[in-house]
């Protein structure tokens, strides 16, 4: 199947400090790469995977599992990691999900985690039926492009397969379950009005990771797909600044990669 516009994979190289970035469930690297080039502009090395099952039709997703979007995360990780000193993960919804499972498995290797309204537990009751309801229905509405900027489009999905969905909802679990093994430094931006992932997921990631370096900001003017709303400007600076603090070298390396 020939990509969506905008969905291709993309990555930057840059000065020794990476930047992972992950799209979230049903996306694709389009919601990421206004991020990922404002990164690679201030001199970061930089790459956006595209996860199995995305950035074509809903119907690609379907026989998809987790375990394929998160062993891309690891590949595009450990690429990464063999050309840069540092690697920063960024994510957004279910990517959050799939950075946070990658910073407690790799521990300090991932020098931090910028996660943008992540997803990590459902909000609809109806997850508990997913078990059953997928071998009933194939598919059912989708969340893209829940954007407050009039005329800002999202790359992805109008329908959510279920099978998928129901590995997702494993992969919360798997997650919630190591996030007492996550000790680096976060920095978590969420918006208030998000009407695919509740306010309640942001809370239950502060409550259980372990890191003591832990930054909160709030996403007032956007809601869900805060990377390509009113708010893209906070979160590409903020991120940056962050990455700035815990990697010098990357505020060093700016000079020599401007433009």
């Amino acid at each position: 199947m020939p990509l969506l516009p905008g969905a291709e994979p993309y990555r930057r190289a840059g000065g020794p400090v990476g930047v992972l970035l992950v799209h979230g469930f049903t996306g694709s690297p389009q919601s990421m790469r206004p991020w990922a080039e404002h990164l690679a502009d201030a001199g970061l090395t930089v790459s956006v995977p595209l996860l199995p099952g995305h950035g074509t039709r809903w119907q690609d997703l379907q026989p998809t599992r987790w375990e394929d979007w998160y062993a891309t995360v690891e590949t595009a990780f450990e690429e990464l990691a063999a050309e840069c000193g540092r690697v920063f993960v960024c994510a957004l919804s279910m990517g959050g999900s799939l950075a946070l499972r990658l910073a407690a498995e790799r521990g300090d290797r991932v020098s931090g985690l910028v996660l943008v309204n992540p997803s990590v537990r459902s909000d609809n009751p109806a997850t508990v039926l997913l078990p059953l309801l997928r071998h009933l229905l194939p598919s059912l509405p989708g969340v893209a492009g829940d954007i407050a900027r009039p005329g800002a489009a999202e790359v992805g999905y109008d329908r959510v397969p279920l099978h998928a969905a129901w590995s997702l909802a494993r992969l919360w679990k798997v997650v919630r379950a190591g996030m007492p093994s996550v000790t680096q430094p976060v920095l978590l931006l969420h918006s208030p009005q998000d009407h695919v992932v509740s306010p309640r997921n942001s809370a239950t990631v502060l409550a259980r990771i372990s890191s003591t370096d832990v930054t909160e900001l709030l996403l007032e003017r956007s809601f869900h797909v805060a990377t390509l709303d009113h708010d893209a400007g906070l979160v590409f600076g903020a991120s940056l600044d962050f990455v700035r603090r815990l990697a010098p070298a990357a505020a060093v390396d700016a000079g020599n990669h401007s433009g």
